[in-house]
């Protein structure tokens, strides 16, 4: 079959001339534009599947005499961001010399260590298990993808025919096998046995293709994946409705969110039992055509055939039996019904785990179902962070539309449970998980922080997404608030954090941003009262709306916030931790600052009592006092600056100063220093600190506590 570019229809032809004419003659640099751009298209291959390869001829850096060198993706790695220190460079003479001390299928595993041996590059990536598989075929370019419409076939029952008819020969077939040397072998063997084949299915798992320019081979493999996705095409709903049709009918998209967000924290802290997790919800077209189907009942337990995405999903999905519009308003008695649902799954676990383990298999991991299903909803996707759930819900999306073509063209079939413990358990893989680097202070934790937009928030902001945290950036100021999501998007990307607007004297605008904080992470773990305004003005000067704002915002807003946090901690049943940044004006008397320093007032025994009643349920409330933090900040807006330099006896512009030489250290205090001073309240370091407060104003007699 041959496509002009004009003609795909179901995968994204990315390929520009421009690019690749100017990487002319650099194969590497080829290789890594090609699994970007193949990368970039979902339908082709998910985040870290598959791999790609070229093959070059470069000066041995011993001899100088011309060797050829393998540069594969690395262990761990994706396509779409791959780029030259993500490859494996090796040499192909010493890596098919390998064959020759070959043990066998029992010995699999240590053939990984011996491919360090034959390391060309030094700063290589880690070869992965999938090195031998582009080895010991001799084309200069290979693509090995798990694109959904291939793998729909590859674990189709009728798999086999189906593709030796539909590509005419031109694709063998090599029956499922767990990845490593033998299946190297075998590739091999399928080619010498099939001479002039374009590529190669492999069971259950994914597409081999190839060329002898990183052009043709793009092509070949755009070519293969758009036959078996038209294919498909014309068989849904031919021979039956797609997954046997529609059993139950979705609620309507607001209503989805409405429900989803208010059951959300009570899943993440179920499947929170032995680690805190990070979510996400979809509720995506292709989703509620399985989830409400006929089918889900037959084909969720049956579990993926794919490697990646079974390691990324587990054996199986846990399925709420719970209507779709149930009452949510009162979730007592559901959790007890959902804690029994969770513990039945961590049974079935348990039970799978046990009945196929060996003798040397690691220890049984987190038995918590990573995807939960809600029939007339959606889906949740739990695990240790934001990137990883998401991940995980983009693969379980990648088996529903296997499972999807593989039903519309024949029966799905998926991994037997020995094959998918022997993935799930892997020694090598096991390996990979204790390489990982250890998980920063904040990792699994969701914080949202009020008025974050600029200033102290944005400080905290950044201080917590440096350590790990998922963080909610909120402010009532829109279009500072989208500069701020924009300029936070190129620097740490999407996973790091979410933008709202919110006012936090808004009780709509809050319970909208709450929402967004559980559909887009599950719950909350940490809510960082800094929102805030300041009016300087003498007693007699100030006004009744004066203190109304003020207390709305200082007062009222901490309240409301802390209360809308708790709810969703409780329900999570983790505890968390509530910081507010109040001022040294809550401690200090000052000219002209009646109101502001009366609010900040509240604010702070407010914590105290907060930290009082919220202990039991270990969700602690610990304060920050700032002073004269001026940095980016709006604080000269609305006169501040012009009445506090009036009230020193000043001007303006002489107020940082003035206000670093009335400290004790002769230092202005910074927004990364509040930042600091937030982030060790919460970093566990003061696990067992509550109802404390914590001044960072250079150090100010008047305001040590007493």
């Amino acid at each position: 079959m041959s496509i002009t570019t004009q003609n795909f229809k179901h995968v994204s032809y990315l390929w520009d001339d421009a690019v690749a004419s100017k990487l002319e003659g650099k194969e590497v640099d080829l290789l890594i534009y090609r699994s970007n751009i193949l990368g970039a298209d979902l339908r082709i291959t998910n985040y870290g599947g598959g791999n790609t390869s070229c093959k070059t001829y470069e000066a041995d850096p011993l001899t100088n005499e011309k060797v050829e060198v393998m540069w594969v993706k690395g262990s761990g790695g994706d396509i779409g961001t791959l780029t030259k220190a993500g490859l494996a460079g090796l040499y192909v003479d010493k890596l098919r010399a390998l064959k020759g001390i070959y043990r066998g299928l029992e010995f699999e595993d240590e053939m990984v260590e011996l491919f360090n041996h034959c390391i060309y590059d030094l700063k290589s990536k880690a070869p992965s298990i999938d090195t031998p598989l582009h080895a010991f075929l001799p084309f200069k370019h290979i693509d090995h993808l798990h694109p959904d419409a291939a793998i729909a076939i590859a674990a189709a029952k009728d798999g086999e025919q189906i593709t030796k008819d539909l590509w005419d020969g031109q694709i063998a077939w090599v029956p499922w096998q767990k990845p490593g040397f033998d299946l190297g072998l075998q590739l091999k063997q399928a080619l010498d046995e099939n001479p002039g084949i374009r590529g190669i299915m492999l069971g259950g798992h994914g597409l081999f293709t190839w060329a002898d320019t990183a052009y043709e081979c793009y092509i070949n493999s755009l070519e293969v994946i758009e036959t078996a996705s038209e294919y498909l095409a014309q068989n849904y709903g031919k021979t039956r409705p797609v997954f046997g049709g529609e059993k139950i009918q979705s609620l309507a998209p607001e209503q989805r969110k409405s429900q989803a967000a208010k059951l959300a924290p009570l899943l993440r802290g179920l499947a929170s039992s032995e680690n805190l997790m990070v979510g996400t919800f979809t509720d995506a077209p292709e989703v509620l055509q399985f989830i409400n189907s006929n089918d889900l009942s037959k084909l969720a337990p049956m579990g993926t055939s794919c490697p990646d995405h079974f390691l990324r999903t587990k054996i199986s999905p846990l399925v709420l039996d719970i209507s779709a519009d149930e009452d949510l308003s009162d979730l007592t008695a559901l959790k007890e019904k959902i804690s029994v649902a969770f513990q039945a799954y961590r049974e079935m676990y348990g039970d799978y785990y046990e009945k196929h383990k060996h003798a040397n298999s690691p220890a049984v991991r987190d038995a918590n179902p990573v995807i939960i299903i809600w029939p007339g909803v959606g889906m949740f996707s739990y695990a240790k962070n934001k990137q990883t759930s998401r991940v995980a819900s983009e693969f379980y999306i990648n088996a529903i539309n296997v499972m999807r073509g593989a039903e519309a063209v024949s029966k799905y079939v998926s991994l037997p449970l020995q094959e998918a413990f022997n993935i799930e358990y892997w020694l090598l893989e096991e390996a990979k998980l204790q390489r990982m680097p250890k998980e920063q202070p904040l990792s699994r934790k969701v914080a949202l922080v009020t008025g974050s937009a600029g200033g102290i928030g944005l400080a905290i902001v950044e201080k917590y997404i440096k350590e790990g945290a998922c963080v909610v950036v909120t402010d009532i100021d829109g279009d500072r608030l989208q500069q701020t999501s924009d300029a936070l998007l190129k620097k740490y990307g999407k996973d790091s954090f979410l933008a709202v607007k919110l006012d936090v004297t808004d009780g709509k605008s809050l319970e909208a941003a709450m929402e967004a904080t559980c559909l887009q992470f599950g719950g909350v773990d940490i809510m960082v009262n800094n929102a805030g305004i300041s009016i300087s003005k003498s007693f007699e000067d100030h006004t009744d709306q004066d203190w109304d704002r003020l207390n709305d915002i200082l007062v009222m807003g901490q309240y409301h916030i802390s209360k809308a946090g708790v709810k969703i901690m409780k329900l999570q049943g983790h505890g968390g931790d509530i910081v507010n940044i109040a001022s040294k004006n809550g401690l200090v008397a000052g000219a002209k600052n009646v109101a502001y320093g009366t609010a900040k007032a509240a604010q702070l025994h407010m914590s105290r009592l907060m930290a009082a009643e919220l202990a039991e349920d270990k969700i602690k409330v610990n304060v920050v006092n700032p002073d004269a933090v001026i940095e980016n900040s709006n604080i000269w807006e609305g006169g501040w600056g012009e009445n506090r330099a009036k009230a020193y006896g000043i001007e303006v512009k002489d107020l940082p100063q003035f206000y670093a030489n009335r400290t004790l250290l002769k230092e202005s205090v910074k927004t990364s220093d509040i930042a600091d001073a937030a982030f060790v309240f919460v970093s566990g370091q003061l696990g067992k600190t509550t109802g404390n407060m914590l001044n960072v104003d250079g150090g100010l007699a008047a305001a040590f506590p007493r």
